[in-house]
């Protein structure tokens, strides 16, 4: 069996998710228990972390220094089919600048590797699980609705080895207006 080809992604990690969504995603969500936290993905896949060297570096630097923190609402669920179970913001556009911006700087890594006409930003609570089990997680996080946060900065995290775990490879501050 050969080596498992290691991929990066670029995330905003969402943390004042976590409280509601955490207890769910570790049991209905792979990449949970792999080391992903709450978030909302901004590019994936990304570079290959063989090739993630000071260029790619100091470029995702200047995208996300040039770019302004931003508040944030989630404030529903919805689904992708009966697969996926994730919280829906309540503004998307913020996040799909985010990704248009890294996109637009490394076209080869096109989001989800093209395979969506329309990438709808969200976060994951459940993939691919019992769909009763997903149901009950989805009445469970109603209650919790809306969760509000900060996009203060991007994560990009990597696998580790060829456990498939994830690690946060590098983190990178989005500008705060009236901050210097």
């Amino acid at each position: 069996m050969g080596a498992v080809l290691r991929q990066s992604g670029l995330i905003l990690e969402v943390p004042e998710a976590e409280a509601a969504v955490g207890r769910h995603r570790d049991v209905l969500d792979a990449n949970a228990r792999l080391g992903v936290p709450a978030h909302v993905t901004v590019l994936f896949p990304f570079v290959p972390p063989a090739q993630i060297d000071r260029v790619v570096i100091a470029e995702l630097r200047r995208i996300f220094a040039n770019t302004a923190a931003f508040d944030f609402r989630l404030t529903r669920t919805a689904w992708f089919g009966d697969e996926v179970l994730w919280l829906a913001p309540e503004d998307p556009q913020p996040f799909r600048i985010l990704t248009e911006l890294v996109h637009s700087a490394f076209p080869d890594f096109p989001p989800f590797e093209g395979q969506f006409d329309d990438v709808v930003p969200h976060l994951t609570v459940a993939h691919g699980c019992d769909l009763e089990d997903m149901r009950a997680a989805e009445r469970a996080l109603e209650q919790h609705l809306p969760i509000v946060g900060r996009a203060r900065k991007m994560t990009l995290i990597a696998q580790a080895d060829d456990s498939g775990t994830w690690i946060r490879q590098s983190t990178f501050p989005l500008a705060e207006p009236g901050r210097s």
